[in-house]
C-alpha cells in the first residue's frame, strides 16, 4: 500500500520541552521523588517510559511528601495549584507549554483591564481548567449552542480559545457571541500556530488519499480534532492510539493512506506504523 504522510505531524515544541523538564527532574532529583498531577501528556507511550523512569503521574497534591519535586504538566495549572504546593514546602518544576502560559497571562490581563473573560474550549479539559484559573470569573463556551446558558449579558467582552481549537471552529463561536448585545468585545488570539498547521497538513492530505489514520491519544483534545477535520473533508478516517487497534480491513480496497499525529505522538509510534501499511 502506498502510504502518505502529512507535512507537519507529531510532536510540538510544548510537548518536547515538556519530556526535557520531566526528564531533567528525574536525573536530578531521582527516581521516585517527581510528582506530576496526572499523565503529563496525551499518549500512554510516553507516560509508560517516564513512569519508568521514575516519574510519578498518579499523585495528589494533598498527599505528596514535602521532600518531592511537584511537576507541573504541559496543560498548566491554575494559580492555586502552585499556592498550595508551596504551602505544603513542595519544589515546584513548571513544564507548562509556553503558548498555555501566555493564554493564562492574557485572561489575567483582560480582567484586569475591565473585561468579562470568555474563553471557547472544553470546560473539562485541563488547559482550560488551568487558564479560567487566572481571573474570578470566566465563562467558557464549548459551542455556540452554549451562549444562551451560559453567557449573561456583559457591556466587555474578552475572548480567548483552547490552544489546541481549530481556527474555522473558533471564528464560528465568535460569530455567534458577536450577534448578542454587548459595547465591546476584545478578542486575541491564543490559538497554537504549531497546532493549527497540523490541521491544514492534515486537510490537505486527506484530499489525497482513499483512508486517514489519526495517530495519537483518544483522550488528546488536539488529535481528535484532527481525526474530526479529517472525516469533515469526506476521507475515511480511523483514530488510533496504539498499533494494536489497526486491522487489515480499514484498507481493503483501498490504495493510499494518510496519516498524521497529535502533539503528542513521538516520530517513532508514526515510523513504525508506517512501516505496517506499507506491507499489508
Amino acid at each position: 500500500m502506498q502510504v502518505k504522510l502529512a507535512t507537519s505531524r507529531g510532536f510540538c515544541f510544548g510537548v518536547e520541552d515538556a519530556i526535557e523538564i520531566a526528564e531533567a527532574a528525574i536525573e536530578e532529583h531521582g527516581a521516585g521523588n517527581v510528582v506530576a498531577l496526572g499523565p503529563l501528556i496525551h499518549n500512554k507511550q510516553v507516560v509508560g517510559k517516564l513512569s519508568d523512569a521514575g516519574l510519578d503521574q498518579t499523585g495528589s497534591l494533598e498527599s505528596a511528601p514535602s521532600s518531592k519535586m511537584l511537576l507541573i504538566r504541559s496543560h498548566g495549572a491554575p494559580p492555586e495549584t502552585f499556592a498550595r504546593a508551596h504551602e505544603r514546602g513542595l519544589h515546584v518544576v513548571d513544564a507548562t507549554c509556553v503558548l498555555v502560559k501566555r493564554a493564562q497571562s492574557v485572561v489575567r490581563q483582560l480582567h484586569e483591564d475591565g473585561y468579562h473573560v470568555v474563553m471557547i474550549g472544553d470546560p473539562n479539559h485541563p488547559e482550560v481548567r488551568g487558564v479560567i484559573g487566572y481571573a474570578p470569573e470566566v465563562t467558557v463556551i464549548d459551542r455556540g449552542s452554549d451562549l444562551e446558558k451560559a453567557l449573561p449579558f456583559r457591556e466587555r467582552l474578552g475572548i480567548v480559545a483552547q490552544t489546541t481549537h481549530s481556527p474555522e471552529h473558533v471564528a464560528d463561536v465568535i460569530r455567534q457571541i458577536l450577534t448578542r448585545p454587548f459595547r465591546e468585545a476584545k478578542i486575541i488570539n491564543t490559538l497554537c500556530l504549531e497546532v493549527t498547521r497540523r490541521q491544514e497538513a492534515a486537510a490537505a492530505l486527506a484530499r489525497e488519499v482513499d483512508v486517514m489514520f489519526v495517530l495519537g491519544g483518544l483522550h488528546s483534545a488536539n488529535t481528535r480534532e484532527l481525526a474530526r477535520i479529517c472525516s469533515e473533508v469526506g476521507c475515511r478516517t480511523y483514530h488510533l492510539e496504539t498499533l494494536e487497534q489497526f486491522t487489515v480491513a480499514m484498507v481493503v480496497g483501498k490504495t493510499v493512506a494518510g496519516v498524521t499525529a497529535g502533539a503528542s505522538t513521538p516520530e517513532s509510534v508514526i515510523v513504525e506504523f508506517v512501516r505496517k501499511l506499507e506491507a499489508v
